[in-house]
């Protein structure tokens, strides 16, 4: 949805395009990053909304360490995203989220090393840690990057760390480029973490292309993917998709996608 709108009017249009929910978007730019300072008021204002339009926020979307990953070399960096990390923590639990997805990497914009990973290790399970304090489950992210880039890879942590506070939230065409990578296929990488999907992002994607493709434009086999989870108990999806500015005809793209991947989605409760 364009950016000019408030929060209560993004909740109003995905009432009326037909989902479920929202999830809450905390990325890398300061616009983003200062809803970790929402206080009582804020958080007061965004649940009389959610009460208002009777559309939810269901979990967040934590992209804020892309900028500053848990694993820098830099330790002001590192302590920053940290810092994030707690926050985010602490909101989801003042305004009734359960899951955050974090990103699964140890750095974005700098070399991974074995120190990046050692940091990352280190800052994610002290993570863990913040997240059961406040009964929040922590799901990775499949990203577009070798670090976590499978569910496979994801399920290393979540044995390294094992925690019912410590889950996977794949990524369906970041799982699908990283299989045609590997020469491996989606349904088996995703029945390596059978018991640890959380919940699972709903985008499209294209080889090599990891971001802003129409859905039905790519080549992700959505209902194979929905089909695999849904049999490991997995009820939870989310439509990732992008507005691309300029385009005004995106309140008929958002109901268009919600139809799309409703009918997927449905086609497994019967």
């Amino acid at each position: 949805m364009p950016g000019s709108l408030s929060l209560a009017e993004k909740l109003t249009e995905t009432r009326e395009a037909g989902f479920d929910y929202l999830e809450l978007s905390i990325d890398e730019s300061e616009e983003k990053l200062s809803r970790l300072e929402w206080g009582r008021d804020e958080v007061r204002s965004l649940q009389t909304h959610v009460l208002e339009t009777g559309i939810p926020i269901k979990s967040i979307c934590l992209s804020g360490h892309r900028r500053f990953p848990l694993g820098d070399p830099d330790p002001v960096a590192r302590q920053r995203g940290m810092d994030i990390m707690e926050k985010a923590v602490v909101l989801a639990s003042r305004i009734g989220i359960g899951i955050i997805q974090i990103a699964g990497y140890d750095v974005y914009y700098k070399a991974s090393t074995e120190e990046t990973a050692g940091y990352f290790a280190e800052n994610l399970e002290k993570s863990v840690c913040l997240a059961a304090r406040e009964g929040i489950i922590l799901a990775f992210e499949t990203m577009e990057t070798p670090f976590i880039d499978t569910t496979e890879k994801a399920a290393y942590w979540t044995k390294k760390f094992p925690s019912p506070y410590l889950q996977i939230y794949p990524d369906t065409g970041n799982i699908t480029n990283a299989a045609v990578k590997y020469g491996s296929s989606v349904k088996e990488d995703l029945e390596k973490g059978a018991g640890h999907i959380a919940a699972l992002h709903l985008k499209e994607s294209k080889p090599g292309v990891y971001r802003e493709v129409p859905y039905g434009k790519g080549y992700v086999n959505f209902r194979e993917a929905v089909e695999t989870v849904w049999g490991m108990g997995v009820r939870r999806y989310v439509a990732e998709f992008w507005y691309m500015p300029g385009d005004d005809t995106w309140r008929t793209i958002m109901k268009k996608n919600c139809v799309f991947l409703r009918n997927i989605i449905d086609s497994q409760c019967n």
